[in-house]
């Protein structure tokens, strides 16, 4: 890829993700926001800001990169020609977003055929935007603009682990999960993928969570190896398509998760 499409790339990303800032801002915290249940068998909500932003995304590809394909959550997929795919995630943390928090997010990201390339972590409410590929790795927000570096290591006994459940998958996966909760020193949920952000900051040293769609990773996989880190599925692989994820601030500290995951 050269770097005038690593530009426009770059550029389009912004674009879409300032488009989803507006059309999330305008329901949320909004007296008598309701959703939608996407699941027979468990709470999995949509809501219509899901569905705008969303939209609202895939018509500025439409018009800037018709060649390109897209995969979103709530529209499903649409072939391209050009071999890229973006993926979006108009709101990860619904559940936050209906509770009012601010840890939900929008999550924009382009895909090749080896995986993800580029992505942004955006959360519209705090104005905070986590970008990295092609080179860059950068924060924007309250506190101005500056680089993402994932933290140095430390050992596990010292470290901050994040997950969005405390029922973290199947029985058998809650089970590993907590023998690396067992051993960290602080563990907090309900991050959603502000999670992912924070391993990019520097301010936490891993995510673990299991049942992951591609839309929910390939954005937080961009933004963390080019800060830096590390995120593999459960066994050290690649993990584009989700599945079980550990995000780790540097190889260190996931190979003591990973250890602890696999006992």
């Amino acid at each position: 890829m050269n770097a005038q499409e690593a530009d426009d790339i770059i550029a389009t990303a912004a674009e879409l993700a300032d488009a989803a800032r507006v059309a999330t801002l305008l329901h949320f915290r909004s007296p008598g926001l309701t959703a939608d249940n996407k699941e027979a068998d468990r709470f999995d909500p949509v809501t219509v800001a899901d569905r705008l932003a969303e939209e609202r995304m895939r018509a500025i590809l439409a018009s800037r990169r018709p060649q390109d394909g897209i995969l979103g959550e709530e529209y499903g997929a649409q072939a391209g020609t050009s071999g890229l795919t973006w993926v979006l995630d108009p709101i990860d943390g619904t559940r936050g977003y209906l509770a009012g928090t601010p840890t939900w997010g929008v999550l924009i990201s382009v895909r090749d055929a080896t995986g993800p390339v580029y992505g942004l972590i955006d959360q519209p409410y705090i104005g905070e935007r986590f970008a990295g590929g092609f080179g860059r790795a950068a924060i924007s927000g309250p506190h101005g603009s500056g680089a993402l570096r994932c933290r140095p290591p430390r050992p596990l006994a010292e470290a901050i682990l994040l997950s969005t459940f405390p029922e973290v998958g199947t029985a058998a996966e809650g089970a590993a999960f907590r023998r690396v909760a067992g051993a960290a020193r602080l563990v907090r949920y309900g991050m959603d993928c502000y999670g992912y952000a924070l391993v990019a900051a520097g301010q936490v040293d891993l995510v673990i969570e299991a049942g992951l769609q591609a839309y929910d990773i390939q954005a937080p996989i961009a933004v963390i190896t080019a800060a830096g880190g590390i995120v593999t599925d459960w066994q050290g692989n690649p993990c584009p398509e989700g599945g079980q994820v550990i995000a780790a601030a540097n190889a260190q500290v996931h190979a003591q998760a990973l250890a602890l995951l696999n006992a």
